[in-house]
């Protein structure tokens, strides 16, 4: 019985003992509890800046998408217009135009080499008609892996012939006498 009212005695002097310091038995589970707190906003503050960053890298991206669509559909109507400028210079056999259009290859044809160099191939445009493309590789990088089937977009000078015509001038022009065309193809411009 000593012992139990020992062991009374010495749990009473024990609560006492805690209560006159102020200690809290439940404080470890509470400074456990405010660490994870702080962990789990941490967190949520983590995913609600990742989230940001995802929301504006996909409205980059849109804008970026509504800005090439825009610039397609701009150069489509460039290009349907240009198609349309070399089908009238054709019928009416005018020669010195200068027009911007794209096609698809039909044909690369073997470099010309005599006098200035030349990357030549012939281009279908969207009205049907043929144009030889005669692309001044002295001046301007050659096309690089071209074949039948790309597509071509260019900024020249159509030139008349029975067979549909010769675009020239898709070059720069070192002595700034005549407007600078250019080719583009697979998203790389040659001028």
């Amino acid at each position: 019985m000593a012992n139990k009212t020992h062991l009374g005695i010495g749990a009473t002097i024990a609560l006492l003992v805690a209560a006159y310091f102020g200690i809290d038995l439940n404080q470890p589970t509470d400074q456990s509890e405010q660490h994870s707190s702080q962990d789990s906003r941490t967190e949520t503050k983590q995913l609600e800046q990742v989230q940001t960053e995802q929301r504006t890298e996909q409205q980059n991206k849109k804008d970026q998408d509504q800005q090439t669509q825009h610039q397609y559909q701009q150069n489509s109507s460039q290009n349907r217009h240009g198609s349309q400028v070399i089908q009238q210079s054709f019928q009416r056999k005018l020669s010195n135009v200068q027009v911007q259009s794209a096609g698809t290859v039909k044909a690369v044809l073997r470099d010309d080499n005599e006098g200035s160099r030349h990357q030549k191939f012939i281009l279908k445009l969207d009205n049907g008609l043929t144009v030889l493309v005669a692309h001044n590789i002295d001046l301007a990088p050659r096309i690089e892996n071209l074949k039948k089937g790309d597509t071509v977009e260019f900024f020249g000078e159509y030139e008349y012939s029975h067979q549909g015509g010769v675009i020239h001038w898709t070059h720069h022009d070192p002595q700034k006498r005549h407007e600078d065309g250019w080719l583009k193809h697979n998203g790389l411009t040659y001028q």
